[in-house]
């Protein structure tokens, strides 16, 4: 799983790259599926911190890119986390407990 994270977080950087003078709207939504999508997917119990991480680690990509756009403006961390809270969707865990899901009884 580590190979899978690490690629997407190259393929997240890569993009951020490309995107890096795009409008900030634009640049959240896109990294607001992406981080949705994680959730959804790994979004199992106990695997709250895992997504945590993922999250972060977005969040400190787009920060550097959105640092990159100037010489002059400084982003500080409480811009950055208005920006996340608005952008990103929060940690959950979609999934329920197997023995929830498959718990039927015939």
């Amino acid at each position: 799983m580590r190979k899978k994270w690490q690629a997407k977080l190259r393929e997240v950087k890569q993009e951020l790259r490309r995107r890096m003078h795009a409008p900030v709207p634009d640049q959240g939504a896109y990294l607001g599926s992406v981080v949705a999508g994680h959730i959804q997917y790994y979004g199992v119990p106990r695997n709250g911190r895992a997504i945590s991480a993922f999250r972060l680690a977005v969040i400190k990509l787009w920060r550097k890119m959105l640092a990159r756009r100037s010489h002059k403006h400084h982003l500080t961390r409480e811009r950055m986390q208005r920006l996340a809270t608005r952008w990103l969707p929060p940690v959950r865990i979609c999934h329920p407990y197997p023995s929830q899901r498959f718990g039927v009884r015939t």
